[in-house]
Protein backbone atom coordinates (compact mmCIF):
# COMPACT_ATOMS: atom_id res chain seq x y z
CA UNK A 1 0.00 0.00 0.00
CA UNK A 2 2.43 2.30 1.09
CA UNK A 3 4.48 1.56 -2.57
CA UNK A 4 1.37 2.53 -4.44
CA UNK A 5 0.62 5.75 -2.43
CA UNK A 6 4.47 6.40 -2.96
CA UNK A 7 3.90 6.05 -7.19
CA UNK A 8 0.85 7.87 -6.52
CA UNK A 9 2.00 11.35 -5.03
CA UNK A 10 5.53 10.69 -7.89
CA UNK A 11 3.02 10.55 -10.77
CA UNK A 12 1.29 13.48 -9.36
CA UNK A 13 4.49 15.64 -8.38
CA UNK A 14 6.32 15.03 -12.33
CA UNK A 15 2.00 16.20 -13.60
CA UNK A 16 2.30 18.88 -11.07
CA UNK A 17 5.78 19.67 -12.17
CA UNK A 18 5.60 19.81 -15.66
CA UNK A 19 2.98 22.56 -15.56
CA UNK A 20 3.19 26.22 -15.30
CA UNK A 21 0.22 28.11 -14.47
CA UNK A 22 -1.31 28.84 -18.09
CA UNK A 23 -1.74 32.68 -18.65
CA UNK A 24 -4.29 34.54 -20.02
CA UNK A 25 -5.19 38.02 -21.81
CA UNK A 26 -6.98 40.54 -19.06
CA UNK A 27 -9.90 41.41 -21.58
CA UNK A 28 -10.95 37.71 -22.29
CA UNK A 29 -11.11 38.03 -18.17
CA UNK A 30 -12.95 41.07 -17.14
CA UNK A 31 -9.91 43.22 -16.80
CA UNK A 32 -8.86 46.27 -18.49
CA UNK A 33 -5.29 46.14 -20.03
CA UNK A 34 -4.83 49.93 -19.67
CA UNK A 35 -6.27 49.95 -16.33
CA UNK A 36 -3.94 47.44 -14.54
CA UNK A 37 -0.81 49.74 -16.19
CA UNK A 38 -1.63 51.85 -12.95
CA UNK A 39 -0.35 49.33 -10.75
CA UNK A 40 3.04 50.10 -13.45
CA UNK A 41 2.88 53.71 -12.01
CA UNK A 42 2.46 53.22 -8.18
CA UNK A 43 5.28 50.96 -8.44
CA UNK A 44 7.89 53.36 -10.50
CA UNK A 45 7.00 56.22 -8.39
CA UNK A 46 7.96 54.47 -5.40
CA UNK A 47 10.79 53.01 -6.84
CA UNK A 48 11.67 56.67 -7.95
CA UNK A 49 10.76 58.45 -4.71
CA UNK A 50 13.71 55.55 -3.13
CA UNK A 51 10.23 54.36 -0.68
CA UNK A 52 11.49 51.44 -2.22
CA UNK A 53 13.57 48.97 -4.00
CA UNK A 54 11.47 47.19 -6.34
CA UNK A 55 8.24 44.84 -6.42
CA UNK A 56 6.92 42.13 -8.02
CA UNK A 57 2.95 41.79 -8.80
CA UNK A 58 1.36 38.88 -10.04
CA UNK A 59 -2.79 38.82 -10.86
CA UNK A 60 -4.82 35.86 -11.39
CA UNK A 61 -7.89 35.60 -12.87
CA UNK A 62 -10.44 32.62 -14.03
CA UNK A 63 -6.76 30.73 -13.02
CA UNK A 64 -5.03 32.24 -15.44
CA UNK A 65 -1.99 34.62 -15.05
CA UNK A 66 -3.24 38.22 -16.33
CA UNK A 67 -0.81 40.45 -14.70
CA UNK A 68 2.79 39.30 -13.88
CA UNK A 69 5.53 41.92 -14.18
CA UNK A 70 8.90 42.96 -11.66
CA UNK A 71 9.31 46.27 -11.57
CA UNK A 72 12.23 48.15 -10.15
CA UNK A 73 15.50 46.57 -8.52
CA UNK A 74 16.26 43.55 -6.55
CA UNK A 75 19.76 45.53 -5.52
CA UNK A 76 19.74 48.92 -5.87
CA UNK A 77 23.39 49.77 -5.11
CA UNK A 78 24.23 46.96 -7.94
CA UNK A 79 21.57 48.51 -10.08
CA UNK A 80 20.32 45.05 -10.24
CA UNK A 81 16.93 44.28 -12.75
CA UNK A 82 14.23 42.94 -10.39
CA UNK A 83 12.84 39.58 -12.02
CA UNK A 84 9.98 37.93 -12.17
CA UNK A 85 10.85 34.73 -10.27
CA UNK A 86 13.61 36.33 -7.95
CA UNK A 87 13.00 34.52 -4.33
CA UNK A 88 11.14 37.14 -1.30
CA UNK A 89 11.20 35.93 2.27
CA UNK A 90 7.95 35.22 2.74
CA UNK A 91 7.70 35.34 6.76
CA UNK A 92 4.27 34.94 7.78
CA UNK A 93 2.67 33.46 4.69
CA UNK A 94 4.49 30.48 5.85
CA UNK A 95 1.38 29.87 8.02
CA UNK A 96 -1.20 29.10 5.58
CA UNK A 97 0.98 26.52 4.30
CA UNK A 98 1.71 24.92 7.47
CA UNK A 99 -2.12 25.04 7.99
CA UNK A 100 -2.74 23.20 4.65
CA UNK A 101 -0.35 20.13 6.12
CA UNK A 102 -2.07 20.29 9.35
CA UNK A 103 -5.80 19.69 7.53
CA UNK A 104 -4.33 16.96 5.46
CA UNK A 105 -3.78 15.15 8.53
CA UNK A 106 -6.97 16.07 10.02
CA UNK A 107 -8.68 14.36 6.86
CA UNK A 108 -6.54 11.30 7.66
CA UNK A 109 -8.24 10.74 10.61
CA UNK A 110 -4.83 11.66 12.90
CA UNK A 111 -6.45 14.06 15.38
CA UNK A 112 -9.77 16.38 15.65
CA UNK A 113 -9.37 20.10 15.34
CA UNK A 114 -10.82 20.05 19.50
CA UNK A 115 -8.49 17.51 20.24
CA UNK A 116 -6.12 19.01 22.91
CA UNK A 117 -2.93 19.47 21.55
CA UNK A 118 -1.24 17.87 24.61
CA UNK A 119 -2.50 14.63 23.06
CA UNK A 120 0.11 14.65 20.53
CA UNK A 121 2.36 17.26 22.39
CA UNK A 122 2.46 15.97 26.10
CA UNK A 123 5.00 19.22 26.73
CA UNK A 124 1.78 21.77 26.62
CA UNK A 125 -0.04 19.50 29.24
CA UNK A 126 -2.01 21.74 32.13
CA UNK A 127 -1.31 25.27 30.72
CA UNK A 128 -0.68 27.88 32.90
CA UNK A 129 -1.62 32.08 32.26
CA UNK A 130 0.51 34.16 33.41
CA UNK A 131 -0.01 36.44 36.56
CA UNK A 132 2.46 39.07 37.30
CA UNK A 133 6.19 39.85 36.18
CA UNK A 134 8.82 41.32 38.06
CA UNK A 135 10.68 42.95 35.88
CA UNK A 136 13.62 43.07 38.15
CA UNK A 137 14.42 39.88 37.18
CA UNK A 138 11.44 38.83 34.70
CA UNK A 139 10.40 36.24 37.00
CA UNK A 140 6.48 36.04 37.36
CA UNK A 141 3.23 34.09 39.04
CA UNK A 142 0.74 32.24 37.17
CA UNK A 143 -2.78 30.73 37.51
CA UNK A 144 -3.81 27.34 35.96
CA UNK A 145 -6.03 27.69 32.66
CA UNK A 146 -9.53 26.25 32.61
CA UNK A 147 -8.63 24.08 29.65
CA UNK A 148 -6.71 22.81 27.52
CA UNK A 149 -5.33 24.64 24.28
CA UNK A 150 -6.51 23.09 21.25
CA UNK A 151 -5.99 22.50 17.23
CA UNK A 152 -8.65 24.86 16.65
CA UNK A 153 -7.30 27.38 19.33
CA UNK A 154 -3.90 27.42 17.48
CA UNK A 155 -4.88 27.28 14.11
CA UNK A 156 -7.17 31.05 14.78
CA UNK A 157 -4.42 32.34 17.08
CA UNK A 158 -6.73 32.14 20.17
CA UNK A 159 -4.52 29.80 22.65
CA UNK A 160 -3.13 32.33 24.26
CA UNK A 161 0.36 31.70 22.96
CA UNK A 162 2.22 35.16 21.82
CA UNK A 163 5.25 35.67 19.99
CA UNK A 164 8.62 36.11 20.83
CA UNK A 165 10.47 39.24 19.44
CA UNK A 166 7.45 41.17 18.08
CA UNK A 167 4.55 40.01 20.78
CA UNK A 168 3.63 42.20 23.93
CA UNK A 169 6.63 42.81 26.27
CA UNK A 170 6.21 40.56 28.62
CA UNK A 171 6.27 37.83 26.56
CA UNK A 172 9.24 39.07 24.23
CA UNK A 173 11.27 39.43 27.65
CA UNK A 174 10.08 35.30 28.26
CA UNK A 175 10.78 34.22 25.38
CA UNK A 176 14.15 35.82 25.14
CA UNK A 177 15.28 34.55 28.88
CA UNK A 178 14.07 30.80 27.62
CA UNK A 179 15.44 30.53 24.66
CA UNK A 180 12.84 30.77 22.16
CA UNK A 181 12.54 32.23 18.80
CA UNK A 182 10.40 34.14 16.83
CA UNK A 183 11.18 31.39 13.90
CA UNK A 184 12.65 33.95 11.44
CA UNK A 185 16.70 33.18 10.64
CA UNK A 186 16.86 31.05 13.73
CA UNK A 187 19.00 28.30 11.70
CA UNK A 188 20.81 26.43 13.99
CA UNK A 189 18.76 25.46 16.45
CA UNK A 190 15.61 22.03 16.35
CA UNK A 191 11.55 23.13 16.25
CA UNK A 192 11.01 20.12 18.80
CA UNK A 193 13.76 21.94 21.07
CA UNK A 194 11.95 24.84 20.99
CA UNK A 195 8.56 24.39 21.24
CA UNK A 196 9.30 21.18 24.44
CA UNK A 197 10.55 24.79 25.96
CA UNK A 198 7.33 26.70 24.68
CA UNK A 199 4.77 24.08 26.17
CA UNK A 200 6.35 24.91 29.86
CA UNK A 201 6.03 28.70 29.39
CA UNK A 202 2.68 30.44 30.70
CA UNK A 203 -0.20 31.82 28.53
CA UNK A 204 -1.52 35.45 28.05
CA UNK A 205 -4.91 34.61 28.75
CA UNK A 206 -7.02 32.00 28.86
CA UNK A 207 -7.31 29.64 26.03
CA UNK A 208 -9.81 30.28 23.82
CA UNK A 209 -10.75 33.84 25.40
CA UNK A 210 -8.59 36.28 22.94
CA UNK A 211 -6.86 36.49 19.42
CA UNK A 212 -3.18 36.71 20.36
CA UNK A 213 -1.16 36.77 17.24
CA UNK A 214 1.82 34.28 18.07
CA UNK A 215 4.14 31.29 17.54
CA UNK A 216 0.63 28.57 17.30
CA UNK A 217 1.82 27.97 14.03
CA UNK A 218 5.29 26.85 15.09
CA UNK A 219 3.34 24.62 17.37
CA UNK A 220 1.48 22.92 14.41
CA UNK A 221 4.96 22.67 12.53
CA UNK A 222 5.99 20.34 15.63
CA UNK A 223 2.42 18.95 15.44
CA UNK A 224 3.53 18.04 11.90
CA UNK A 225 6.86 16.60 12.70
CA UNK A 226 5.78 14.51 15.58
CA UNK A 227 2.01 12.95 13.63
CA UNK A 228 3.55 12.47 10.34
CA UNK A 229 7.54 11.53 11.27
CA UNK A 230 8.97 13.96 8.79
CA UNK A 231 10.78 17.18 9.47
CA UNK A 232 8.30 19.71 8.75
CA UNK A 233 11.12 20.83 5.69
CA UNK A 234 10.93 17.03 4.49
CA UNK A 235 6.67 17.24 4.73
CA UNK A 236 6.31 20.06 3.07
CA UNK A 237 8.61 18.96 -0.33
CA UNK A 238 6.88 15.67 -0.48
CA UNK A 239 3.41 16.34 0.52
CA UNK A 240 2.99 20.09 -0.65
CA UNK A 241 5.78 21.48 -2.83
CA UNK A 242 6.14 18.65 -4.90
CA UNK A 243 2.55 18.13 -5.89
CA UNK A 244 1.94 21.82 -6.36
CA UNK A 245 5.16 22.09 -8.53
CA UNK A 246 6.27 24.32 -6.24
CA UNK A 247 9.86 24.17 -7.11
CA UNK A 248 11.33 27.77 -5.74
CA UNK A 249 9.67 27.38 -2.06
CA UNK A 250 12.02 26.33 0.44
CA UNK A 251 13.36 27.09 4.28
CA UNK A 252 17.05 27.23 3.28
CA UNK A 253 17.44 28.27 -0.19
CA UNK A 254 19.88 25.51 -2.30
CA UNK A 255 23.18 27.46 -3.54
CA UNK A 256 21.99 27.74 -7.00
CA UNK A 257 19.20 29.91 -6.21
CA UNK A 258 21.32 31.69 -3.54
CA UNK A 259 21.89 34.77 -6.37
CA UNK A 260 17.95 35.10 -6.88
CA UNK A 261 17.18 35.76 -3.11
CA UNK A 262 16.33 39.74 -3.05
CA UNK A 263 17.89 41.50 -0.36
CA UNK A 264 16.54 43.05 2.49
CA UNK A 265 15.97 47.19 3.00
CA UNK A 266 14.90 49.46 5.04
CA UNK A 267 14.00 53.72 5.11
CA UNK A 268 15.44 55.30 7.58
CA UNK A 269 16.06 58.96 8.03
CA UNK A 270 14.44 59.40 4.30
CA UNK A 271 17.04 56.64 2.96
CA UNK A 272 16.53 53.68 1.34
CA UNK A 273 19.35 51.73 2.21
CA UNK A 274 20.11 47.60 2.28
CA UNK A 275 19.69 45.93 6.04
CA UNK A 276 22.76 44.76 7.54
CA UNK A 277 22.14 44.24 11.15
CA UNK A 278 20.00 41.14 12.61
CA UNK A 279 16.52 41.45 12.09
CA UNK A 280 13.59 40.24 15.16
CA UNK A 281 15.95 37.88 16.97
CA UNK A 282 19.33 39.83 15.74
CA UNK A 283 19.82 36.81 13.31
CA UNK A 284 21.60 37.43 9.58
CA UNK A 285 18.96 38.72 7.32
CA UNK A 286 20.33 36.69 4.44
CA UNK A 287 19.57 33.39 6.52
CA UNK A 288 17.59 31.99 3.39
CA UNK A 289 20.97 31.56 1.73
CA UNK A 290 22.68 29.98 5.05
CA UNK A 291 22.48 25.99 5.72
CA UNK A 292 19.81 25.45 8.84
CA UNK A 293 17.97 22.87 10.65
CA UNK A 294 15.01 25.05 12.31
CA UNK A 295 11.54 24.63 9.94
CA UNK A 296 9.51 27.87 11.35
CA UNK A 297 5.88 26.48 10.46
CA UNK A 298 5.14 30.08 11.01
CA UNK A 299 7.97 32.46 9.29
CA UNK A 300 10.42 30.34 8.09
CA UNK A 301 9.81 30.62 4.57
CA UNK A 302 11.26 31.74 0.85
CA UNK A 303 9.44 31.76 -2.07
CA UNK A 304 8.26 33.39 -5.47
CA UNK A 305 4.98 35.14 -6.54
CA UNK A 306 4.42 32.08 -9.11
CA UNK A 307 5.04 29.39 -6.30
CA UNK A 308 2.33 30.86 -3.70
CA UNK A 309 0.15 31.85 -6.46
CA UNK A 310 -0.15 28.21 -7.41
CA UNK A 311 -0.40 27.19 -3.44
CA UNK A 312 -3.64 29.89 -3.37
CA UNK A 313 -5.46 28.54 -6.83
CA UNK A 314 -5.53 25.41 -4.62
CA UNK A 315 -7.63 26.60 -2.29
CA UNK A 316 -9.90 28.75 -5.07
CA UNK A 317 -10.06 25.06 -6.73
CA UNK A 318 -11.70 23.76 -3.50
CA UNK A 319 -8.65 21.38 -3.35
CA UNK A 320 -7.23 20.23 -6.66
CA UNK A 321 -4.92 22.03 -8.99
CA UNK A 322 -3.42 20.00 -11.79
CA UNK A 323 -5.08 16.75 -10.95
CA UNK A 324 -3.59 16.99 -8.00
CA UNK A 325 -5.95 17.03 -5.20
CA UNK A 326 -4.81 17.74 -1.61
CA UNK A 327 -7.85 18.66 0.04
CA UNK A 328 -11.68 17.97 -0.31
CA UNK A 329 -13.63 20.58 -0.93
CA UNK A 330 -15.82 20.45 2.43
CA UNK A 331 -12.41 21.30 4.51
CA UNK A 332 -11.74 24.33 2.36
CA UNK A 333 -15.13 25.45 2.86
CA UNK A 334 -14.37 24.61 6.67
CA UNK A 335 -10.82 26.52 6.50
CA UNK A 336 -12.27 29.72 4.78
CA UNK A 337 -15.17 30.21 7.20
CA UNK A 338 -14.98 32.27 10.60
CA UNK A 339 -13.61 30.26 13.60
CA UNK A 340 -14.03 33.36 16.49
CA UNK A 341 -16.89 34.69 18.58
CA UNK A 342 -17.89 37.65 20.43
CA UNK A 343 -15.99 39.27 21.63
CA UNK A 344 -12.83 38.28 19.95
CA UNK A 345 -13.56 40.87 16.74
CA UNK A 346 -10.51 39.45 14.47
CA UNK A 347 -12.45 37.86 11.62
CA UNK A 348 -9.69 34.21 11.12
CA UNK A 349 -10.71 30.74 9.84
CA UNK A 350 -8.33 27.64 10.23
CA UNK A 351 -5.02 29.42 8.86
CA UNK A 352 -6.32 32.93 6.76
CA UNK A 353 -7.76 36.24 7.44
CA UNK A 354 -11.16 36.74 6.30
CA UNK A 355 -13.28 39.29 4.69
CA UNK A 356 -17.04 38.64 6.11
CA UNK A 357 -20.18 40.44 6.59
CA UNK A 358 -18.49 41.99 9.78
CA UNK A 359 -15.37 43.77 8.54
CA UNK A 360 -16.24 44.23 4.21
CA UNK A 361 -16.88 47.88 5.01
CA UNK A 362 -13.11 48.29 5.61
CA UNK A 363 -12.00 46.96 2.05
CA UNK A 364 -12.49 46.60 -1.84
CA UNK A 365 -12.22 42.96 -1.33
CA UNK A 366 -15.10 40.45 -2.02
CA UNK A 367 -16.82 38.85 0.85
CA UNK A 368 -15.08 35.82 1.51
CA UNK A 369 -11.56 36.18 0.46
CA UNK A 370 -8.84 34.86 2.54
CA UNK A 371 -5.72 36.76 3.11
CA UNK A 372 -2.33 37.54 5.13
CA UNK A 373 0.92 38.73 4.62
CA UNK A 374 4.65 38.69 5.75
CA UNK A 375 6.45 40.60 8.06
CA UNK A 376 9.34 41.67 5.06
CA UNK A 377 6.13 43.87 3.26
CA UNK A 378 4.90 40.87 1.36
CA UNK A 379 1.15 40.29 1.04
CA UNK A 380 -1.66 38.13 -0.71
CA UNK A 381 -5.45 37.43 -1.42
CA UNK A 382 -7.58 35.28 -2.97
CA UNK A 383 -10.99 36.28 -3.97
CA UNK A 384 -13.39 33.42 -4.85
CA UNK A 385 -16.03 35.39 -5.62
CA UNK A 386 -13.75 37.37 -8.38
CA UNK A 387 -12.18 34.07 -8.93
CA UNK A 388 -9.19 36.83 -8.64
CA UNK A 389 -5.40 36.37 -6.74
CA UNK A 390 -3.08 38.81 -5.78
CA UNK A 391 0.32 39.26 -4.80
CA UNK A 392 2.50 41.70 -4.37
CA UNK A 393 5.95 40.80 -2.95
CA UNK A 394 9.13 42.93 -2.33
CA UNK A 395 11.20 42.65 0.81
CA UNK A 396 10.81 45.92 2.98
CA UNK A 397 11.39 46.15 6.96
CA UNK A 398 11.27 49.20 8.48
CA UNK A 399 9.89 52.12 6.23
CA UNK A 400 7.29 55.24 6.59
CA UNK A 401 6.30 54.23 3.54
CA UNK A 402 4.07 51.01 3.89
CA UNK A 403 1.00 51.91 2.07
CA UNK A 404 2.23 50.95 -1.34
CA UNK A 405 0.47 47.59 -1.38
CA UNK A 406 -2.57 49.02 -0.31
CA UNK A 407 -2.85 51.16 -3.41
CA UNK A 408 -2.15 48.41 -5.70
CA UNK A 409 -4.91 46.28 -4.40
CA UNK A 410 -7.12 49.54 -5.28
CA UNK A 411 -5.42 49.33 -8.81
CA UNK A 412 -6.01 45.42 -9.24
CA UNK A 413 -9.68 45.62 -7.85
CA UNK A 414 -10.32 48.88 -10.29
CA UNK A 415 -9.23 47.26 -13.41
CA UNK A 416 -11.88 44.79 -13.33
CA UNK A 417 -14.54 45.58 -16.17
CA UNK A 418 -16.67 42.65 -16.62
Amino acid sequence: MKYLLSIALLSAALLAAGQTLPTGKPAENGLSADRLNRIDQIVKEHVDNKYVNGAVVMVLRNGKIVYHKAIGYSDVEKQTAMKKDDIFRIASQTKAITSLGVMMLFEEGKFLLDDPISRYLPEFKSPKVLGTVNWADTSYTTIPAKGEITIRQLLTHTSGIDYAAIGSQEFKAIYAKAGVPSGIGSANMVLADRMKILGGLPLKHQPGEAFTYGLNTDVLGYLIEVISGMSLDQFFRTRIFQPLGMNDTYFYLPAEKHARLVPLYQVTGGKLSKVSTGVYDKTNVNYPALPGTYYSGGAGLSSTTEDYARFLQLFLNKGELNGVRLLGRKTVELMLTNQTQPPITEQFGLGFGLETDKNDYRSIYSEGTFTWGGAFSSTYWADPKEKLVGLIYTNLTISPYRNMNEKLKTAIYQSIVD
